[in-house]
């Protein structure tokens, strides 16, 4: 912590980053609020607006860390203020989400799956809280396990492309069985060391390869044209290429996260 927040038992709060994060905080309170609202056999639509009010709060949880390197005002207060938020959006929103509609079938296992996946949630804020002061215990541009935003939108965005699949059903049926699985992957990599690059520190300028543009182009499409469809495969990219990053070619690592490797920066609040 700064002298500047040291001095007196003041704490100085940067008004914008920190908007970013109330913003996150708030669309994982209003995403509970409607998961509340859904009721068993009924429309998924109360669900549906849950999901799309976590994958809101994803936004601001990325927005938040480039507003603060932009504005150069990262602080502890941010950094503890963004795990409490991340807890509760991207903890107990997407766990009790998939409890509701999902787990609640499976009497003696259900809870406890989603009561792992919010548990490791919050191991693994609390790791990189502890980590974040100490310094070049992990390398810039890279998460050690992965990013609980990320397990958020994967587990929202899955479950939404499984209602896109099953239209105008009130049922997933048989695909429940790939939440509960996916809910406890996501517990393991979480805590895992694992690491995944953040993405956060990529320079748009530089010149890139025919192919990286056209592979961002027709994601950018695919993502207005077939949300239900693109960001559960956007999300399970991700998940998938943590895992085999150890042996792509360098050439590649470099073309796909670009400058995240490069960047002279000290663990912020994003890196969680």
């Amino acid at each position: 912590m700064s002298t500047a927040e040291n001095a007196e038992g003041s704490v100085k709060i940067y008004f914008l980053p920190n908007l970013m994060t109330a913003g996150n905080l708030a669309c994982g309170f209003f995403a509970l609020t409607w998961i509340f609202k859904y009721e068993e056999g009924g429309s998924f639509e109360p669900i549906l607006v849950a999901i799309r009010l976590i994958l809101g709060a994803f936004a601001f949880d990325f927005l938040d860390g480039r507003l603060a390197r932009w504005v150069k005002r990262q602080s502890q207060f941010g950094r503890e203020f963004d795990s409490l938020a991340d807890i509760v959006s991207f903890g107990v929103a997407p766990a009790f989400l998939v409890y509701r509609i999902v787990l609640y079938q499976f009497e003696r296992t259900g809870w406890m799956v989603a009561a792992i996946y919010l548990v490791c949630g919050g191991i693994r804020l609390a790791r990189f809280n502890v980590l974040s002061l100490q310094p070049k215990t992990q390398r810039a541009g890279e998460f050690i396990g992965f990013p609980i935003p990320s397990a958020a939108a994967l587990v929202v965005s899955v479950t939404m492309f499984m209602m896109w699949l099953e239209g105008h059903e009130r049922t997933l049926g048989g695909s429940r069985w790939v939440l509960m699985g996916l809910m406890l992957l996501l517990s393991f990599l979480m805590v895992s060391n694992v690491r995944y690059p953040t993405f956060k520190y990529i320079d748009w300028t530089p010149q890139r390869s025919v192919a990286v543009f056209a592979a961002a182009v027709a994601v950018a499409l695919g993502v207005v044209l077939f949300k239900e469809v693109m960001f559960a495969v956007l999300f399970v990219a991700y998940l998938l290429y943590g895992l085999v990053r150890p042996w792509v070619s360098k050439r590649w690592r470099h073309e796909i996260e670009a400058d995240d490797e490069d960047e002279d920066v000290e663990p912020d609040e994003t890196l969680r």
